[in-house]
Order: C-alpha cells, then structure tokens, then sequence
C-alpha cells in the first residue's frame, strides 16, 4: 500500500509543480495564483473521487493511491501557509488575507461542486 501512494504522490507533486508553475507564470506579481489554482483544482478533484469511491466496492488501492497518494502530493495546503506568512511577515496584510479567504472559500466550494459533477456523470 506504500508503494502505491508513494506512486500516486509523486505524479500528484510533478504536477503541481508543472501546473503551479505555469499559473504563476502566467498571472506574475506578488500574488501566490499558482498555489491557488492547484488548491482549488485539487479540491475538486478530490471531490469527484471521494464521491465516486463512496457508495462504491472498490478494491482500497485504487482509492488509496487517488485519495491519499496523488491528491495529497498535488494538493498544497503546506505550500499556502507558507506563502500566507510569508505575506504576513512582508507586511502584505491585505493580500494574505485576500489569499486566505479566496483559498479556504473556493476550495471547500470546488469540493462541493466536484461532489454535484460526479453525481451528475454517474
């Protein structure tokens, strides 16, 4: 079961790192976006597979290497409170607390709404 989730991690952090780069290439400036998209998106992917696995006999594997390998190596809840005190000790108030709200209100939605999409595409 280890190797499993070594598996499923190490793909989910290769593609936060390629995904949260190129986001945060793309949006520039001070603001973390990279780690923003990454959490929301990882969020909803975890909602779909959580409500695709619930009500379902899936062989543990499976569900452990999508849940606990790949989403917890591409989600990146460390990363964004890092990057928020690093905001805050750079006297960026306003920004830290626009991070915090925007990534704790969209990521706890986009889990919502990856729950409705796999509901709707069973």
């Amino acid at each position: 079961m280890i190797l499993w989730i070594a598996l499923g991690g190490a793909a989910g952090s290769v593609l936060r790192y390629l995904i949260g780069g190129v986001v945060q290439r793309a949006g520039g400036g001070g603001f973390p976006v990279g780690t923003l998209v990454v959490n929301v998106s990882g969020c909803f992917l975890i909602g779909i597979i959580a409500q695709h696995y619930m009500n379902m006999q899936v062989h543990p594997v499976m569900r452990t290497l999508l849940i606990t390998g790949f989403c917890g190596g591409y989600t990146t809840f460390s990363a964004f409170s890092l990057e928020t005190a690093g905001l805050v000790q750079g006297g960026e108030y306003g920004k830290a607390a626009t991070y915090m709200i925007l990534s704790l209100v969209l990521s706890i939605a986009a889990t919502f709404a990856g729950f409705a999409a796999a509901r709707v595409a069973a």
